[in-house]
């Protein structure tokens, strides 16, 4: 029986997503879980990668197991192994075919930051600049993003193609909190907080609008921004 799982998981207690060896990751905790349950190994396969220090509201995967339990009790079970870092939000059966990743529509990541006094207790999941932002220039930054680019230089690493749509960047606050939601495609490694870096360069006059428009526009011109810290990163949302 196929399934599809919600999770939420607070970042910083993790090496990231993705199971690694000699490391504790959400892909291992949830791996082990499900193969007590199952009594018999368990692969998960997921929607896509958070590196360490990158929470979660929406990381969604899908796995096989060889019994059929009702997912209201199979989200129950989960939950009783993985707690307390993860939380395991929803459960459901999708058909064999169903791939957490290759089935994805769009994704929605969200980055915090922190716009009033610092606080030792937002450390670990917002960021908290030293000086004063200029949103207003941020924003004009962010509309140079919207559409399809050669993303190159703002990934990390190599790929095949470095092609991306991102149909919105928004920007709202809760409190002093300032949020900045990504809607797109898909997103590479980095590549949200290395926009957010250079919406961060922008503001603080370390670069220019024009020089991030050729650095877009002229992907062959290798050009590096700041790399946003991952702990103000959210994967928020996932679409099917």
């Amino acid at each position: 029986m196929k399934y599809l799982i919600s999770i939420a998981y607070n970042g910083s207690k993790f090496y990231g997503f993705q199971r690694l060896k000699n490391y504790d990751t959400v892909q291992k905790r949830i791996e082990e879980a499900l193969t007590i349950i199952n009594k018999k190994e368990v692969t998960i396969k997921g929607a896509g990668r958070t590196d360490r220090n990158v929470h979660a509201y929406d990381q969604k995967a899908s796995f096989n197991l060889d019994i059929l339990i009702n997912p209201e009790n199979l989200q129950k079970a989960l939950n009783s192994l993985v707690a307390p870092y993860i939380l395991i939000t929803s459960v459901r059966l999708v058909e064999n075919s169903f791939h957490a990743r290759f089935n994805t529509l769009k994704k929605e990541y969200i980055y915090k930051i922190n716009t009033g006094p610092f606080s030792p207790f937002l450390q670990d999941y917002t960021y908290q600049p030293k000086s004063k932002l200029n949103v207003k220039e941020m924003k004009k930054c962010a509309k140079i993003f919207i559409g399809i680019h050669n993303f190159q230089n703002f990934v990390s690493g190599s790929r095949n193609n470095y092609n991306c749509i991102i149909y919105n960047i928004d920007f709202t606050y809760h409190n002093k909190i300032l949020e900045i939601k990504f809607t797109g495609k898909s997103f590479y490694r980095y590549m949200v907080r290395n926009l957010i870096g250079a919406m961060l360069d922008v503001s603080n006059k370390k670069n220019t609008l024009e020089e991030v428009k050729e650095a877009l526009n002229n992907p062959n011109i290798k050009k590096t921004f700041t790399t946003a810290s991952p702990n103000g990163l959210y994967l928020a949302k996932i679409y099917y």
